[in-house]
């Protein structure tokens, strides 16, 4: 049992105590955060993407090579999206939702940037669905006929994705197996992780 602070020095080296821990941690947590950061800012991006569809295909037709697989693919996809604009435009609200999904992704990943160790699960989620990006496009771009140079495109993003919330993951884990070790025989701290996370955030 954690015996209480009974005078203001007691509590003053608690304080003390806590922000060393706090110090040691920052340079962990800055890199966590800056890498969240980066990971929320391109899902933004991602999704804004599937706004202005039809700019980013003419330009891209614009760079890309005529009379190449990819030109004449992009061409296709083009004239596919334009047809449908024009006579079926509802059918482009999914657009917009895909748009809205990003966004909301990004914005759970607030979660872990406030504070990993609480938030871990949405690390762990994110990863799992870099993962599925790949049955996902193999699987599903077979059966829509999407040729299989853009299905490894579009794998490149669950790979882009894993190769951030991989080490995002670690070092959160690193942060969160090195609070226990300064709590040992220190009677200001709690005894599980959690709160020691939680003391170690309000330690200001």
């Amino acid at each position: 049992m954690h015996r209480p602070l009974t005078s203001s020095t007691n509590k003053g080296a608690c304080i003390n105590t806590l922000k060393t821990i706090k110090m040691k941690k920052n340079k962990t947590l800055i890199s966590i955060r800056r890498m969240l950061l980066f990971f929320m800012i391109a899902l933004f991006i991602s999704g804004f993407t599937a706004i202005p569809v039809d700019w980013q295909l003419t330009n891209l037709l614009n760079i890309i090579p005529a009379e190449t697989a990819m030109h004449n693919w992009i061409t296709r996809v083009l004239q596919g999206y334009r047809y449908t604009n024009t006579h079926y435009p509802f059918l482009l609200y999914g657009y917009d939702w895909l748009a809205f999904a990003h966004f909301v992704l990004a914005i759970l990943f607030i979660g872990p940037y406030r504070d990993p160790v609480r938030n871990i699960w949405v690390v762990q989620a994110g990863m799992i669905a870099c993962l599925l990006v790949f049955p996902a496009a193999f699987i599903g771009g077979t059966f829509r006929g999407i040729p299989f140079g853009w299905q490894l495109i579009d794998c490149s993003f669950g790979l882009v994705g894993l190769a951030i919330l991989w080490p995002v993951y670690r070092k959160i884990k690193k942060l969160e197996a090195a609070l226990p070790q300064y709590s040992s025989g220190d009677s200001c701290l709690p005894g599980n992780s959690f709160t020691q996370h939680k003391a170690l955030q309000n330690a200001q």
